[in-house]
């Protein structure tokens, strides 16, 4: 082996940071520019040609080599502060998406609360609307029971409350009118026709056959509707004692129920 030949080293190479990798290209860079300006210079001042010995290499003093190292250090804090600025202003923005989504939900939360809360208000309020005519209906049937107990078995009326309850238990059938099946407005009809008062067929019309009178001043032998004056689509004979029979559905037939079990919508008196 020749005593020149070149010896491999069994040290592992260090890991060049890359500021100090970008410093010494800086060097370099400035090292180079300032041999290739020397060169130029030195091939227009010359007055012989320039050939292999008279080529010199410009030298660096400390001073250049300082300014080239601090425009270096320069260049990399002024990258440096600009890639942190970038970063800030990504989190910056993330964070303000983040922040109007976060917003929007909470917006969206209330305005589901708040109706909720409506809807519990407005219920709230149909249920006491509700709990109080019901109240103010049992009043009426508990007043109505005690003023009119000596007043059942008298008369006309007396004759028309005894015709319906002999009745209960009689099916429902649609258009019946006796003996033993019924339809709402044939037992009306049947049992005022039992006293000899002829009434129209059909509840419509028995809802306008006599006086108008108050729930609140019911007496035995009136006529109850469902619906409008005029245009009711159910009738029934108020018994006292706050009850009333009539043929309901077919489901049911004819049966003596409370008023509370369902309001009726107003009452006529024929007799």
């Amino acid at each position: 082996m020749s005593h020149t030949a070149h010896i491999p080293s069994h040290r592992k190479p260090r890991p060049r940071s890359a500021a100090r990798t970008a410093l010494r290209a800086g060097v370099a860079g400035g090292v180079l520019s300032t041999i290739a300006v020397a060169g130029a210079a030195g091939s227009a001042n010359a007055a012989e040609p320039v050939n292999e010995s008279t080529i010199q290499m410009p030298t660096l003093s400390a001073a250049q080599v300082a300014d080239v190292t601090e425009q270096v250090a320069a260049d990399l804090q002024q990258q440096a502060q600009q890639d942190t600025a970038a970063q800030d202003a990504a989190k910056a923005a993330k964070k303000a998406k983040t922040d109007a989504v976060h917003k929007a939900e909470a917006k969206k939360k209330a305005e589901e609360k708040a109706k909720a809360e409506a809807k519990a208000k407005a219920d709230a309020a149909a249920r006491a609307s509700r709990s109080s005519a019901r109240t103010a209906l049992h009043a009426v049937t508990t007043a109505a029971s005690t003023s009119s107990s000596s007043s059942v078995g008298s008369g006309s009326a007396a004759s028309i409350v005894s015709f319906v309850k002999s009745h209960i238990g009689d099916a429902y059938v649609m258009g019946g009118t006796g003996s033993s099946s019924w339809d709402c407005s044939g037992l009306v009809q049947a049992a005022y026709k039992n006293v000899g008062v002829d009434l129209p067929r059909v509840s419509e019309g028995q809802s306008t056959a006599g006086t108008q009178v108050s729930l609140s001043n019911l007496q035995p032998g009136d006529i109850l509707y469902w619906g409008s004056s005029g245009s009711a689509y159910h009738v029934a004979i108020y018994v006292g004692g706050g009850q009333f029979v009539g043929a309901q559905n077919p489901s049911t037939g004819v049966v003596e129920r409370p008023l509370d079990y369902d309001q009726p919508t107003g009452a006529v008196r024929v007799l």
